[in-house]
């Protein structure tokens, strides 16, 4: 199974991501806030997560830390997916913890590609 959680507060762009990748064959896990896709990444152990930066409680940066600092959640690979697209703002993301990054607005194919690359050579997708 393709699992892979959302972490995204504004519901039209959560719309939109889950979409996407339900019709591409992933089973999707969404969380509106840092704190309950911490909680949801440690229960359901997804492959990949696709974190907002400006999210309402923690910050997408603080919270992709605190994830690759937990035992149980650091092999979980961490994309961001953000407005943030100034030049720089890639590496700062990396530099956090994050093991990869899209820029909104999503575009379709970019996206997709950048989410399965994840998933390359994963038999069963766990």
């Amino acid at each position: 199974m393709k699992k892979i959680l959302i972490i995204e507060d504004n519901p039209l762009n959560m719309k939109l991501a889950s979409e996407i990748l339900r019709r591409s064959g992933y089973t999707v896990l969404e969380a509106d806030n840092a704190t309950d896709g911490i909680r949801i990444a440690k229960e359901a152990q997804p492959v990949v997560i696709l974190m907002d930066i400006q999210l309402p409680d923690i910050d997408g940066l603080t919270a992709t830390k605190m994830l690759k600092q937990d035992d149980s959640t650091r092999h979980i690979r961490v994309v961001a997916l953000t407005a943030f697209a100034m030049k720089g703002d890639e590496q700062r993301m990396r530099d956090a913890g994050c093991d990869g990054y899209v820029s909104k607005p999503v575009r379709y194919k970019e996206f997709l590609e950048t989410v399965s690359s994840f998933f390359t050579g994963q038999a069963d997708g766990k």
